[in-house]
């Protein structure tokens, strides 16, 4: 009876103890990051969720795959969200509608621009991945395709494939064609992920692209250039709510720790693991910053 009676008192000890430290952990500040609706942003939000939950006392809650970019700007004027990760040209042409200059002069006047909102963009992942358009290497040679200006000559004969958004932003399909004169015969909106296998399986004939986009590389893809330099500078970095930055000093020291840790070659890798390597988003963030040493395993 004696050690049944103890054997009682150390499960009760212990799920007290248990108890304390789940109580302990539940009270901890809590802040919420989100994310776009493509690859590339969803494994940015992770690297910018792990490396806060490393360095400050915060629980990070992941609401990633929100939807496109006014979903996430209005989710984080709205303080549905405290952060996410944004692009420099995306805020100066798309949120505030104001014209866009070298990637220093869009960096400040996004920033300049962000102030009316209490936001903050804190500093660049270090990699632009400006918006493209391309092909395929069969279209290309028949149309002998290199340049925008070159694509303009034969658009009214072709289909163009593009995100939901990009048929109405200034800085997309509406901007090509007031500055190339790019009319194409239909323009099909469509899912990030769906467009790549559109194009190779030959439904449509061109398509938008993210400069990092892994599946540029597997599917041998040409990239055309843009000869008028139509697409503005698309810097990655994180976009935080002013008041999470002073209520929580620490959240920017963490994300300070991935400015310039990134660049164009590295993203294309990190997003083909997922699109093409099947591997989740989350550890394949959570992989690159072990292996860079940012944070702890």
């Amino acid at each position: 009876m004696k050690k049944r009676f103890a054997g009682i008192l150390l499960s009760l000890a212990i799920a007290a103890l248990t108890g304390c430290s789940s109580n302990a952990s539940s009270n901890k500040e809590s802040i919420t990051i989100g994310s776009k609706n493509f690859t590339e942003n969803i494994i940015l939000a992770h690297l910018m969720a792990d490396v806060i939950e490393d360095k400050t006392n915060l629980n990070v809650v992941r609401k990633v795959n929100l939807g496109g970019s006014n979903v996430a700007w209005k989710a984080l004027l709205n303080n549905d969200i405290q952060l996410y990760p944004e692009y420099t040209g995306t805020i100066v042409a798309n949120y505030y509608q104001e014209k866009t200059g070298t990637a220093d002069e869009t960096l400040q006047k996004a920033r300049d621009l962000l102030k009316k909102d209490k936001l903050v963009f804190t500093n660049k992942f270090g990699f632009n991945n400006t918006y493209t358009l391309a092909v395929t290497q069969e279209t290309a040679q028949k149309y002998n395709l290199k340049t925008f200006s070159d694509l303009a000559k034969v658009s009214g004969g072709l289909l163009l494939g593009c995100e939901f958004e990009f048929k109405d932003r200034p800085d997309g399909y509406p901007g090509l064609d007031k500055q190339y004169g790019m009319k194409f015969k239909e323009v099909k909106g469509m899912d990030h992920g769906i467009m790549y296998r559109s194009l190779t399986e030959k439904n449509v004939d061109v398509i938008d692209a993210y400069s990092t986009d892994g599946q540029i590389k597997v599917n041998h893809l040409t990239v055309l250039q843009d000869d008028k330099n139509f697409f503005p500078p698309y810097h990655a970095g994180p976009l935080v709510r002013e008041d999470v930055l002073n209520k929580y000093p620490d959240v920017g020291k963490a994300l300070n720790s991935l400015e310039n840790k990134l660049n164009e070659s590295v993203m294309q890798d990190l997003n083909a693991q997922v699109d093409m390597d099947g591997m989740k988003a989350e550890d394949v963030a959570r992989n690159f910053l072990i292996k860079q040493g940012i944070i702890k395993k």
